[in-house]
């Protein structure tokens, strides 16, 4: 076990090393000067040449890359140059909307896949069977800014069920920011939804003519002992799989829905930074996004261990 979880933290560091060298890579080699894009049209030269050497780009390029790996070896994020605050403190700033997002997200997914998934599997070729694929495609295919859209016209203003968007006032408290993140989330769950579920259906199918589940029923079991003790336990792995890659896409892919419902999240914050050439700040999300990748991948496999014994041998 030991050797196992010491070769996946290994990978993790080589997998960030080549995305921290990556984004210094992109940003390096995008069109124009970084500093006089910042500043805009209307800078000087001097001014040019004093956030050049703020932000050490007069440096060679080789020096460059090493105190950038420096730098994100301390956790130093930059300087935004719009907020002119810490890169790493305008992120916290925006994480909460962003997190408690993605988090109710994957709950709803995970609520509407799972048990869909497995009665799929056990009917399958049946009405529901064919209705719950169909349904499954169909929400993989609706994109989720129109969804959001809809449902925004018919549920939070003909209806009034839900705010319009928003995040709450300043002071509001947590069960007020449910109510401006329950439309969001049960969107972004029913399209995530889909993957889940065709997941759950393959991986249970796979299990439910083994030998096992032949002999949990000879013995009298009742079904649903068979479904969830021993076909579903077996499945998990592939599922569990997932749910952690459509955990780390919701994180790193809920841009567009944070703009159709005004959330301050990190989305909306990478979506500015880009209106307004703030490198440090696309750079920073970029690599946080990214580490939060690495990461949740990691635990993915340590929860294989918990899951099947067997994958440490």
């Amino acid at each position: 076990m030991t050797t196992y979880i010491a070769k996946r933290f290994l990978g993790m560091i080589v997998v960030m090393f080549i995305v921290l060298t990556t984004v210094f890579v992109i940003v390096r080699l995008a069109p124009g000067d970084p500093a006089a894009l910042m500043l805009g049209p209307d800078a000087t030269l001097a001014d040019i040449a004093a956030l050049r050497k703020q932000m050490g780009l007069d440096q060679p390029i080789a020096a460059q890359y090493v105190s950038f790996l420096g730098q994100m070896a301390t956790g130093d994020l930059g300087r935004s140059i719009f907020f002119n605050e810490p890169v790493r403190q305008v992120i916290v700033e925006r994480a909460e909307p962003t997190t408690l997002l993605t988090l109710f997200s994957i709950i709803i997914a995970v609520v509407i896949a799972l048990p869909v998934g497995v009665l799929s599997a056990y009917k399958r070729g049946t009405l529901f069977d064919q209705g719950a694929l169909s349904t499954a495609m169909l929400s993989a295919s609706v994109p989720s800014f129109w969804l959001g859209l809809m449902f925004q016209q018919y549920l939070a203003t003909h209806l009034g069920w839900f705010p319009v968007s928003g995040f709450g006032a300043p002071d509001a408290t947590f069960l007020e920011r449910l109510r401006y993140l329950a439309l969001p989330s049960i969107v972004l769950g029913l399209v995530n939804s889909a993957l889940i579920i065709r997941f759950s259906r393959a991986a249970m199918l796979d299990v439910l003519n083994d030998d096992y589940v032949r002999t949990a029923r000879a013995k009298g079991m009742s079904e649903w002992r068979v479904l969830v003790k021993h076909a579903l336990k077996n499945a998990m792995i592939p599922i569990v799989t997932v749910v952690g890659l459509t955990f780390a896409l919701l994180i790193s892919g809920a841009i567009v829905t944070e703009r159709v419902f005004n959330l301050p999240g990190v989305g909306s914050l990478v979506v500015g930074a880009v209106l307004r050439r703030d490198y440090p700040v696309i750079q920073g999300v970029l690599v946080v996004m990214a580490g939060i990748y690495v990461l949740i991948n990691l635990l993915i496999d340590m929860l294989y261990l918990a899951i099947d014994p067997r994958v440490k041998y």
